[in-house]
């Protein structure tokens, strides 16, 4: 196969992916209908596009991923208010990232765990809301402690979903991958130093791949529960639960099975999705 054919076979796996997300996100401030109709057309053409064609085939590509960009950061504008926060869908399938990750744990996870910490998140904003309306801050603490585990389990998870996917695996391309390089002297040091991070977690927790706007760079973290024993002021890129309830059910104690597998699922393209907007965020280094 020559580079150009492989090339192309690329794209068509991207389109493949992003058709999957215009079905499942649901994304508003966006021409997701006409974001098929490219694709369709672009579907039509790919096959009798020659080499010499490649850069209009690649013009096609940043037009569209430039639209997604745009998408991110305007399609959530409004805020949540207090306790209105929701459970996301599953963007795929309960048993689409079979066979690394069976299908009970998936619904487990997403429609039990998951909806608890949204639940969580709720009651705690609902009842921190109400001590403001009495001048009332008698069990603030515990509320604000409330809200910081079940707000940091709640928006890891919606992270977690959205960066797996069943045609995942391999590795990142693009930005995403130079930075990788840069930051970390190559994809193969930064997955050893991940998979290291997430199996030496000695509490249940997670492994996260972030973006450090002070610092200008990609930084790997552990976070303790959801949210102790980790840094601030940086943006979650790619996040591994590491929790039993992630992958007890399946494989046991072998965590480091389960992390392993993982890898196969990791979708690259939302993950480089996430890196194109956080990196517009830089404060002045130190």
């Amino acid at each position: 196969m020559t580079e150009w054919e492989a090339y192309k076979g690329e794209v068509k796996q991207w389109l493949d992916e992003l058709e999957a997300f215009l079905e499942y996100e649901e994304p508003r401030a966006f021409d997701a209908d006409g974001t098929r109709e490219r694709i369709s057309a672009i579907r039509g053409e790919i096959d009798h596009l020659s080499v010499g064609e490649s850069a209009q085939l690649t013009q096609w590509v940043e037009e569209i991923e430039k639209a997604l960009s745009e998408n991110e950061r305007s399609s959530k504008a409004d805020p949540v208010p207090p306790g209105g926060h929701e459970l996301p869908p599953l963007p795929y399938a309960y048993d689409a990232l079979e066979p690394y990750i069976d299908a009970e744990i998936m619904y487990l996870h997403h429609d039990s765990h998951h909806r608890t910490y949204v639940e969580g998140l709720n009651e705690a904003e609902e009842k921190m809301e109400e001590a403001r309306r009495n001048n009332d801050y008698e069990l603030i603490s515990h509320w604000e402690r409330e809200a910081a585990f079940h707000g940091a389990g709640h928006y890891l998870h919606t992270i977690f979903w959205t960066i797996m996917d069943p045609h995942g695996g391999g590795k990142p391309k693009g930005d995403l991958l130079a930075m990788i390089e840069r930051d970390f002297g190559s994809f193969e040091r930064f997955r050893a130093h991940f998979t290291a991070a997430a199996e030496e977690l000695g509490s249940p927790g997670w492994a996260i791949l972030v973006w450090s706007p002070r610092s200008h760079r990609l930084e790997i973290l552990n976070a303790e529960l959801h949210h102790y024993l980790t840094q601030w002021d940086v943006i979650p890129l790619l996040a591994l639960d590491v929790w039993e309830h992630a992958y007890y059910l399946q494989y046991k104690t072998d965590k480091a099975a389960y992390i392993e597998n993982w890898w196969e699922v990791v979708n690259w393209p939302a993950v480089g999705r996430r890196l194109d907007v956080a990196k517009q965020v830089k404060w002045n280094p130190y």
